[in-house]
């Protein structure tokens, strides 16, 4: 059988895509070739001819994208940093926006100096933001917590493969990041805590990749898409040590009040708050900061140790 022209493939899977309502046509069809064939979306144009049975494949893979089914559960992978994760039905699926959180906390620790770092990840999901961490600072402590069993699953699967990579295992724990019982043996001892909570208000609009795919438990965060994130930051005062920071991924609408849960709280400052490359409000850093209290402690211990 005669090889088929792959420039024409990709135009005819645009054009389904794009009557199906997918967001970017043109980038997933692509991206769905590149997968299929092996190589990076960049080089296509080397690849002027396939079987036709690879246009076979490649056409049941556009029919699914078709059907709004997420794109990573038909790769079967989702990037985050330098990284790459498994990711399919029962895990959220990383954005691309978090890799900007990601960057700030590694500038972070890059900052924080030579003292191996104790990282926390709140709603680990599959595992991104730790495990892409793990994977950028091998000398780094890295715990997640995750509290649905099968995205849990999912960044078991991820954590391991990582590890055979050669990556420092982390250490991952099912629990429910509200809990004030939650990992008590790691309070006052975190460096850096990150989080991409449930954030979305219940009721809200979203693409049916989202709404129908990802998990419920892991998009909504009650009416005000706040009912985690606010006890979380409790927890985050606890767990950071001074001089320690966090980093919390928040809808577009909650950079204020998420910036106040944290100005409220005597033991955080230089709260600030980050856009995305769109220019929406993303997520939100704080630094643990010793109280009034806490620096006369300090300034004790400091007058002792030179007295």
């Amino acid at each position: 059988m005669s090889r088929q022209p792959l420039r024409l493939a990709i135009i005819e899977a645009a054009s389904v895509l794009e009557e199906a309502g997918v967001p970017s046509p043109r980038v997933d069809a692509e991206l769905l070739a590149a997968h299929l064939l092996g190589i990076e979306r960049g080089r296509l144009g080397l690849v002027p001819l396939v079987e036709a049975t690879t246009i076979d494949a490649y056409r049941s893979m556009v029919e699914q994208r078709a059907k709004r089914i997420p794109l990573q559960y038909i790769t079967g992978t989702s990037p985050m940093g330098e990284i790459d994760l498994a990711v399919g039905p029962g895990v959220f699926v990383p954005r691309p926006e978090t890799e900007l959180l990601l960057g700030w906390a590694l500038a972070f620790l890059e900052r924080h100096g030579s003292r191996n770092p104790v990282v926390l990840d709140l709603c680990t999901g599959s595992g991104a933001l730790a495990l892409a961490i793990a994977h950028a600072r091998p000398d780094a402590e890295v715990h997640a917590v995750e509290l649905e069993a099968k995205a849990l699953a999912w960044a078991r699967r991820n954590a391991e493969t990582r590890a055979v990579e050669g990556d420092t295992p982390i250490r991952l724990y099912q629990g429910d990041v509200t809990d004030r019982m939650l990992l008590t043996n790691l309070e006052g001892s975190v460096d850096l805590v990150v989080a991409n909570p449930p954030y979305i208000p219940e009721g809200a609009d979203l693409e049916p990749e989202v709404v129908e795919h990802d998990p419920h438990s892991a998009l909504f965060g009650g009416a005000d898409g706040l009912s985690v994130i606010r006890p979380m930051v409790s927890n985050i005062a606890r767990w950071l040590r001074i001089g320690g920071a966090a980093a919390v991924e928040h809808d577009d609408t909650h950079s204020l009040l998420v910036a106040e849960l944290f100005e409220q709280r005597r033991v955080f400052g230089d709260v600030v708050r980050h856009p995305d490359l769109a220019g929406k409000a993303r997520f939100v850093t704080a630094h643990r900061v010793p109280t009034a209290v806490e620096a006369d402690r300090m300034k004790s211990v400091r007058s002792a140790a030179d007295g």
